[in-house]
């Protein structure tokens, strides 16, 4: 009997050296949660796993799917309008032919960009970017990328004016975010909209990227929003030490976004909304 209550008093030692810890871990734990719970959910493209990138029919999938911003690709036509796509040619998403800066925009509004996903969504358009900001805003918010702008001269300019004609450059007025792979882009940009978040894209050639780097960024831009290939706990830190936020891109897989989840990016961009939205932190489960 005394051996048992010897043994019973050691347990007990053991057991209660390790509680602290383990509370620890249970509060950093909790407050890791709290940030994941607040996760900014973006639909590239529009919800583009289940409808044709880039067109109304994704958009609207975009906020049925309750994501917190749509992603939309902006280029200009031959006769000087914007128009949503992503890519410099029209070839891959419509049926038609050649570079989206050679077409009129009525000459892009005859192209199916549908039919290519489904038949289900066969007569989709491509749309003008006006047509996107009248038809969504205050329903969701836009995250606006300026496809390779250097195409393109003064489209920061006309990108600014269309916003502004709606009063949608204000601050907390609507949910814009306006980015792209052009840094330099993105500082004419910000010259426009000042008090509108920008962010610089960054692809895998991003991976060293310095502080010093970063430091520069943060002088324009708002978010740091790299291939997440390169993102990592370090990169995070950084990129918070120079008061942006991380939105990395694309997931397009639930181990991609659990990942994220996991390094504690503050948004994700994704083909599948619902990856983020059903995730079990972020609903708080």
């Amino acid at each position: 009997m005394k051996r048992f209550f010897s043994i019973f008093f050691i347990m007990s030692i053991l057991t209660t050296s390790f509680a602290v810890p383990t509370y620890a871990n249970e509060k950093d734990d909790s407050i890791t949660k709290q940030g994941q719970q607040q996760m900014i959910n973006v639909a590239h493209r529009g919800a583009s796993a289940h409808a044709p990138e880039n067109t109304m029919a994704a958009f609207q999938k975009g906020v049925d799917m309750k994501s917190d911003y749509i992603e939309i690709d902006v280029q200009m036509t031959k006769d000087g309008e914007l128009v949503v796509i992503h890519d410099t040619t029209v070839d891959r998403t419509t049926n038609g032919t050649g570079p989206v800066g050679d077409l009129t925009l009525e000459e892009i509004r005859r192209l199916d960009a549908g039919s290519w996903f489904s038949e289900e969504f066969t007569g989709e358009k491509i749309p003008a970017f006006e047509e996107v900001l009248d038809a969504f805003r205050g329903k969701v918010g836009i995250l606006i990328e300026l496809k390779s702008p250097e195409l393109y001269p003064g489209i920061e300019e006309q990108v600014a004016e269309a916003l502004k004609e709606r009063n949608m450059n204000l601050p907390n007025n609507e949910k814009i975010i306006i980015q792209s792979f052009n840094h330099d882009s993105m500082k004419r940009s910000k010259a426009f909209l000042q008090a509108i978040p920008h962010g610089v894209l960054a692809g895998m050639s991003w991976s060293d990227v310095t502080d010093e780097q970063l430091a520069a960024f943060a002088t324009y831009a708002d978010y740091f929003n790299p291939n997440q290939n390169i993102v990592t706990p370090d990169l995070i830190d950084r990129v918070h030490a120079v008061d942006m936020q991380i939105m990395p891109y694309t997931s397009r897989s639930q181990e991609q976004a659990d990942r994220l989840f996991h390094l504690g990016v503050d948004g994700i961009i994704t083909d599948y909304p619902e990856h983020v939205y059903d995730h079990p932190v972020k609903k708080g489960a």
